[in-house]
């Protein structure tokens, strides 16, 4: 059976110890997960355990023949191939068996049966023939189709020099031909980073068939669940297993790290009534020795960490401000690059308090319809009409991108942050993984991710009502998203997101809008409402027993003709009862301002104490009252109609 294993292996740079005399063991049908906070050393044993890395003392050992396959999370570019030539290059070690095995038969054509070397050669032109067969050799062109198109390639990408993709594109072709390799232990850092939701799904099924063994590093709590049954975790260079799957590894070290931390408090509270102590009596002669024990007994002491995931970070948006029932409304969106259209005929209502998640294939709009949502794309066909109230944030790695200048990272959030937020940055950057030293950094010498981090915690800072958010989980570790969802679930404003990150999704989504090329469908359901309406259809169902009723189900590209002018007609309509109820709404709140100023103006001696001044006052907030009373009627009748017209879209 092939295998990895290594015992008491330590490493450590300078005085810091990466791993401590740890052991491992990866085998053929090995289902691992590598956990740690950031920074902890894990793609660090992922070299270890390839081979790429020497520990400084322990032994690694590889059973003969057993080949293992490393992908990083990031740096792989490749040049001077198309993307086919590329990927099929992942068969090139198969090509030096075969011409050892086209060697070795012309060896045996010139050698007799009773040769003492034909067994030996005979013996090995069979390895090597089963080793072949085995890697899929005569069906690579099926393979390589298989496995670019799982990963999200089209055909006519095939052809296309590999300089022509993106960086993230670059490490799918990568994992293409890591995957293609077929080894029998399979390292992946990482490997979801730059995949989309069909791409994951492909790549879990690929896994879960795989007769090999892998270890895998990821930051998505679902991959993970579904792909292993065993996690090691590295914390501070001792590295543990743990049996079941992610969610049963964080139950169970829950449990352990509550005890840590009770046995972390305990010591600091030991920590500080000794140094208490030898501070009151380092100067009586009579405790000196006492004083000596305790300072001993302090040398002693083996400091507890904690890691940074048991510092419980509950982070807040600032109060949004006061916004309409509706968010935004769009009508006939649409989208073309050159001759390539994205999005046609785009009808859409939002209402405030949403959290809508944007799904479909890469290519699909998605982005491209968050950048027209946020203002940040004005060339589009139709209209976006924006609630009343409605002030927008927006979110994306391009936006991070544009970030420079000289101030660091804590004077750049200072400078966005409301006041009563400030004393709470220092706990926010380091759920945002700006640790230790990291906040006093440049903005300029940032990394891309360092950027992303930081634009995203700047814009959670601002009061606004309309989060977008594209792709906002990207470069965060798995306590960080669980600050940032835990945030944006008690968000009372209204969330437009797009993300690859399936748990993130499944906690966050109240309403699901799917862009495809057939167009685009609203779902009035959660994402795992949306997944069960999908697999309903793909069984040939076209109405679900759980489907909303008819009249809240929109099909948005689809509409016939009439359909689409009877809605443009109820939106005016909409739109002009939103604007009434705009305007009485101000007016009841300058009514209800003048009637405050005229109660208190009555409580004043000099109003109360003179009849006709009082009189007067008097009279005003009768009449201010009178009007409060009728605009509050009329506000009721304005949004009942607003509301009927709603409930029949």
């Amino acid at each position: 059976m092939a295998f990895v294993q290594f015992n008491r292996v330590s490493l450590a740079f300078g005085d810091r110890d990466i791993l401590r005399n740890a052991s491992l063991n990866l085998a053929s049908l090995s289902r691992a997960a590598l956990a740690g906070a950031n920074g902890s050393g894990k793609s660090t044993l992922m070299k270890v355990i390839a081979g790429k890395l020497s520990p400084d003392s322990g032994e690694r050992a590889v059973q003969k023949g057993t080949r293992v396959a490393y992908l990083p999370q990031s740096g792989i570019v490749h040049k001077g191939r198309t993307l086919l030539e590329e990927a099929e290059s992942a068969f090139d070690a198969i090509a030096v068996l075969i011409s050892r095995m086209e060697e070795l038969g012309r060896t045996l054509e010139g050698v007799s049966a009773d040769d003492d070397r034909t067994r030996l050669l005979v013996e090995e032109h069979h390895q090597l023939h089963e080793s072949v067969e085995a890697s899929g050799w005569y069906e690579r062109r099926m393979r390589v189709s298989m496995t670019l198109s799982g990963l999200g390639f089209s055909e006519a990408d095939l052809d296309r020099t590999v300089e022509e993709f993106s960086g993230g594109w670059q490490m799918r072709i990568a994992l293409a031909k890591v995957l293609l390799e077929a080894p029998d232990i399979l390292l992946l850092d990482e490997p979801t980073n730059y995949l989309d939701i069909e791409a994951r799904d492909w790549l879990e099924h690929w896994l879960r068939e795989f007769k090999g063994g892998y270890l895998l590093v990821s930051h998505d709590r679902y991959f993970l669940d579904v792909c292993t049954d065993e996690v090691y975790e590295l914390f501070q260079g001792d590295l543990k297993r743990y049996v079941g799957n992610y969610s049963a590894y964080e139950k169970v070290r829950k449990v352990e790290l509550e005890s840590l931390l009770a046995r972390y408090e305990s010591q600091r509270e030991e920590i500080a009534k000794t140094e208490d102590f030898i501070r009151r009596f380092r100067y009586q002669a009579s405790k000196a020795a006492m004083v000596q024990d305790r300072v001993k007994r302090l040398e002693k002491i083996e400091p507890i960490e904690i890691p940074e995931t048991l510092k419980k970070i509950h982070f807040s948006f600032p109060p949004p401000p006061h916004s309409g029932r509706l968010a935004l409304t769009l009508e006939g969106i649409g989208k073309r690059y050159g001759e390539r259209r994205i999005l046609s005929g785009l009808d859409l209502v939002v209402e405030a308090g949403e959290k809508l998640v944007v799904v479909g294939r890469n290519g699909a709009g998605k982005t491209t319809l968050l950048r027209i949502l946020s203002g940040m794309d004005s060339d589009f066909e139709g209209s976006i009409s924006l609630g009343t109230g409605i002030s927008i944030g927006y979110f994306s790695q391009d936006v991070a991108e544009t970030m420079s200048g000289s101030q660091t990272v804590i004077e750049a959030l200072e400078a966005d942050a409301p006041t009563d937020l400030i004393p709470k940055l220092r706990d926010l950057s380091g759920a945002f993984l700006f640790r230790g030293d990291d906040v006093h950094k440049s903005v300029s010498v940032l990394s891309g991710g360092e950027k992303s981090r930081l634009a995203l915690l700047k814009l959670l800072l601002h009061p606004v009502n309309l989060l977008i958010l594209d792709e906002p989980t990207n470069h965060l570790d798995l306590h960080s998203k669980d600050v940032l969802l835990d945030a944006l679930k008690a968000y009372p404003g209204t969330v437009i997101f797009v993300s690859h990150d399936r748990a993130f999704i499944e906690a966050l989504a109240t309403k699901t809008l799917e862009l495809s090329a057939a167009g685009a469908r609203i779902f009035y359901g959660d994402y795992g409402y949306y997944l069960e309406r999908l697999a309903r259809e793909a069984s040939g169902e076209t109405e679900s027993p759980f489907a909303a009723p008819a009249a809240a189900i929109a099909r948005i590209a689809s509409a016939s003709s009439d359909y689409r002018e009877g809605e443009k007609k109820r939106q005016a309509a909409a739109r002009r009862l939103e604007r009434e109820e705009a305007e009485l709404l101000a007016l009841m709140e300058k009514l209800e301002r003048e009637k405050a100023d005229l109660e208190a103006d009555l409580a004043r001696p000099a109003i109360y104490s003179d009849g006709q001044k009082a009189k007067a006052v008097t009279e005003k907030l009768a009449s201010v009252s009178s009007r409060i009373d009728s605009s509050a009627a009329e506000w009721e009748r304005v949004a009942a109609e607003l509301e009927s017209l709603q409930v029949g879209a």
